[in-house]
């Protein structure tokens, strides 16, 4: 079994395709695996360290405003698509999967005109644009979110798979990653991440947050800044007296060792990215969601109303941020296990864990179809 895949962007984007890479290769250990992904991107350096091939391409999005940068949008496009071309030719899939991102739309699109079977994958409740225009010529189209089907036109099967994710993030226990971190049994552990490109607001709020925990010594936790925010996040708490070398409350840019630090985890503060909602469904964790009010169709937002609406989780828009906000919420989940348990029983009842092993099995049954 060959098989392609592209996807990036965010990690959100990447982790799905990792977690298909995944259990490809478990199933069939002498199956080859190549990635697709913009040059010096995030999906790049996650590829790599899981231990596959990566080939890298040039693209990026569009401007939601007419502007002379998406004529070099549309230049890099035909321009990828062409190298991807050339390495589908060399690579000789049995298939191609695409997980989302700008990367996904030369990769797939070239690979359904030489004739080759292609899946896409949907993360969120609200789909891309890319996804919506590589379904017309798919071969299954997987969704994550019920519901989601009728934002798509005609496709030739949709399948409800979930999102799928890394084995790891089901199979470590939260006692193992306690020990592993050097956690205490009464230790409170609270993981934030403002995603991997860095959310500006959600960081700010957290200034403000670890400011107040570095006196009151509430909560152990560690923060991902993310991208952008590790260019000026470290300075500022400085600024505010933090200590960037204590032992109890830590910051860094990417979390990748993220299996551990979650399964850990009594809370977590994040974005509302499908892919981290999976897994905290998966996990049944208590968790305060901030969605992104900077995405197409405000999905982070359906996303994360999923999950409030029935109790899986609490919803903190971004219009109504602040550090004390996030801090009395926190607090009272810490002073609440009965709540914390609560948020996190009804979160594990939306979870679909068994998402990587449907779309293998929907994959293997497409690729014993075509011979």
């Amino acid at each position: 079994m060959r098989v392609l895949l592209a996807g990036g962007g965010t990690a959100g984007h990447c982790n799905p395709a990792l977690a298909i890479a995944g259990i490809i290769k478990a199933k069939n250990k002498d199956a080859k695996i190549l990635f697709i992904g913009n040059e010096g991107s995030i999906e790049e350096n996650l590829v790599q360290k899981a231990g596959f091939d990566f080939k890298a391409v040039k693209t990026q999005g569009f401007r939601r405003k007419l502007t002379v940068d998406n004529f070099k949008t549309v230049y890099l496009y035909l321009k990828a698509k062409d190298r991807c071309r050339r390495i589908i030719k060399e690579f000789n899939p049995d298939l191609v999967v695409g997980t989302g991102g700008y990367v996904s739309g030369p990769v797939v699109s070239a690979a359904q005109k030489m004739g080759i079977p292609t899946c896409i994958h949907e993360q969120n409740a609200y789909p891309g644009v890319t996804s919506k225009m590589l379904s017309k010529k798919a071969d299954i189209v997987f969704i994550s979110f019920a519901g989601s089907e009728q934002y798509f036109g005609k496709v030739k099967k949709m399948v409800l798979s979930g999102n799928p994710l890394r084995e790891e993030i089901l199979t470590l226990s939260k006692e193992d990653a306690r020990k592993a971190l050097g956690l205490g049994a009464d230790d409170f552990y609270l993981l934030s991440f403002a995603g991997s490109l860095g959310a500006r607001e959600v960081n700010r709020a957290m200034i403000g947050f670890i400011e107040k925990n570095a006196k009151e010594r509430e909560f152990k936790q560690i923060h991902a800044t993310g991208r952008f925010g590790w260019e000026w996040m470290p300075d500022s708490l400085k600024e505010k007296g933090v200590s960037m070398e204590d032992a109890d409350i830590k910051v860094v840019e990417y979390l990748y060792d993220m299996p551990t630090h979650l399964a850990a985890a009594d809370a977590v503060i994040s974005r509302a990215g499908a892919i981290t909602l999976g897994e905290i469904t998966a996990l049944g964790k208590a968790a305060v969601l901030i969605p992104s009010p900077n995405v197409t169709h405000n999905h982070q937002y359906h996303n994360a109303r999923s999950l409030s609406d029935r109790g899986g989780a609490l919803l903190l828009e971004e219009k109504d941020l602040s550090a004390d906000t996030l801090y009395e919420m926190i607090l009272s989940l810490k002073k609440n296990p009965q709540k914390r348990e609560a948020l996190g029983e009804h979160a594990r009842e939306l979870a679909l864990p068994e998402a990587a092993e449907c779309i293998y099995q929907e994959i293997f049954q497409l690729l014993h179809s075509k011979k």
